[in-house]
């Protein structure tokens, strides 16, 4: 066995361990990078970019369909799906180079692709490869959850690991989640095509403000997505042509069948395998403890990205990595637990939140709490666009604190990042209505979200009365 001593070794190859294995290398640091999977982890091998990219395709057939209502005349587009995910490796493709093992090599890293495991509170070893480093990192990322539903692992599935290498178009998709990931595919695979039903056992969009929610769903019923909510899978059985679900729902019990089945109730850390307990790592169902500075148990091993039993997306992953650079190998403070992180659900139209939600507000906040609203029909590029679709929420409390913005519409993604901006910079809501926006842009609507919050006290009797004064002073 190869034996090596490190300033770092960093486990897993996904967004958090390659951002920290680049700046630590370009740092001057010895680092020894552990990979049992693809470079580039899951978003770049089977979450985000091939999602965006499948989303991306079925944006345009959607387009294409609706063309008529601008005056522009276009027949039912024909699907070629080995083309689109041709498309969608394509993206893939395009990308890795940044996340190859070459890359990383040619920055000094020694990268071994094998599974890590722990065997001391500072040693990490592979089949081939034991280190010894000051310091480990465990950024192991993440993966779909299964659940114990009877008759399941004797039927063929789908998860993200697999849906992207379909060589075929489902006929009829069964998906099991209303969160973002089942209901960012489900309306892919049905503007695409597909028949799709999406079976959620609770209310679909259940972590986001039931106003915004609505919006979309209501959309994904006019493309023809079919959501039954409440809607518990009791078992599972192959079927003649693919699977076949049993259903309890409003207190009977149903069948629904597919070609397919994809699997979307939620993300798992991976933490099997890694012998955590040789490092005195602590661990509970969220994943690896830590604490603000992202330091496990032991005080020589931090957990970065899914497995840190924090937020689970790539840009918190990200997060993660610059701030343990930051105390790790610049010994500066930093507090995890005070990152802005946003979130984002790229179904069209998207929704994008950070801070609270209203209702996680008030029950915080209590009457303290208020909510102005203002709609992309008053946005006059959203008009021309001829895509009114949705609204902006701020909430704040009574002095105009910000706890919390959603936008949901098109472009709601891009439309969020000024508020994440003034929260993370904890800017005052002032800094939203004093700088100038191009025209005509749908990101206006921030700057008027945050006009709508102070129109009651500008135009109110006093500030006329004022006026009134000033006017006969001058």
């Amino acid at each position: 066995m190869r034996r090596i001593k490190a300033d770092l070794a960093i486990i897993g190859a996904g967004s958090a361990g390659l951002s920290v294995a680049a700046g630590a290398a370009q740092l001057g640091l010895k680092v020894v990078l552990f990979e049992k999977g693809e470079m580039g982890g899951d978003c770049l091998n089977t979450g985000c970019v091939p999602s965006k990219a499948l989303i991306a395709a079925a944006e345009v057939a959607h387009t294409v369909r609706e063309a008529g209502r601008f005056g522009v005349r276009a027949a039912e587009p024909e699907i070629d799906f080995a083309a689109v995910m041709a498309h969608v490796r394509g993206a893939i493709a395009a990308i890795e180079h940044h996340d190859s093992q070459a890359r990383f090599e040619g920055l000094g890293v020694t990268v071994v692709r094998e599974a890590a495991r722990f065997t001391g509170v500072r040693t990490v070893e592979s089949d081939s490869v034991s280190v010894a480093a000051r310091k480990v990192v465990i950024a192991a990322g993440s993966r779909a959850r299964v659940p114990p539903i009877p008759g399941l692992d004797g039927v063929r599935y789908l998860t993200n690991e697999t849906v992207f290498g379909l060589a075929e178009r489902p006929r009829r998709l069964l998906i099991l989640g209303g969160g973002p990931i089942g209901l960012e595919l489900g309306q892919a695979f049905r503007r695409l095509g597909c028949e799709v039903v999406v079976i959620e056992a609770g209310a679909p969009f259940v972590r986001e403000d039931a106003d915004l929610a609505a919006v979309v769903l209501e959309q994904l019923r006019a493309d023809g997505v079919e959501i039954m909510a409440g809607a518990k899978a009791v078992a599972a059985e192959p079927a003649p042509d693919g699977v076949a679900l049993r259903v309890e729902q409003d207190g009977r019990e149903v069948g629904v069948e597919g070609s397919h089945l994809l699997v979307a109730v939620g993300r798992e850390p991976v933490l099997e395998g890694l012998n955590l307990d040789a490092a005195g790592v602590e661990r509970d169902a969220k994943g690896i403890k830590t604490d603000a500075r992202l330091r496990t148990s032991n005080p020589a091993v931090f957990a970065l990205g899914d497995v840190a039993g924090r937020d689970q997306y790539t840009h918190a992953a990200g997060a993660h990595a610059a701030l343990f650079v930051r105390k790790a190998l610049f010994a500066q403070g930093v507090d995890a637990d005070r990152l802005v992180i946003p979130r984002v659900t790229y179904t069209d139209p998207e929704l994008a939140v950070v801070g609270l939600t209203e209702a996680q507000a008030r029950a915080e906040h209590g009457d303290t709490v208020k909510v102005v609203t203002y709609a992309f029909k008053d946005v006059d590029r959203a008009v021309a666009e001829g895509d009114t679709r949705g609204f902006a929420k701020l909430v704040t409390d009574r002095k105009g604190r910000i706890l919390g913005v959603g936008i949901v519409g098109k472009g709601a993604g891009e439309a969020i990042h000024p508020w994440v901006l003034t929260l993370a910079n904890k800017a005052g809501l002032r800094s939203l209505t004093g700088y100038v926006t191009p025209y005509p842009t749908r990101l206006e609507i921030g700057r008027r979200l945050a006009g709508a919050w102070y129109a009651p006290i500008l135009f109110s009797g006093r500030t006329r009365a004022l006026v009134s004064l000033l006017k006969r002073l001058g």
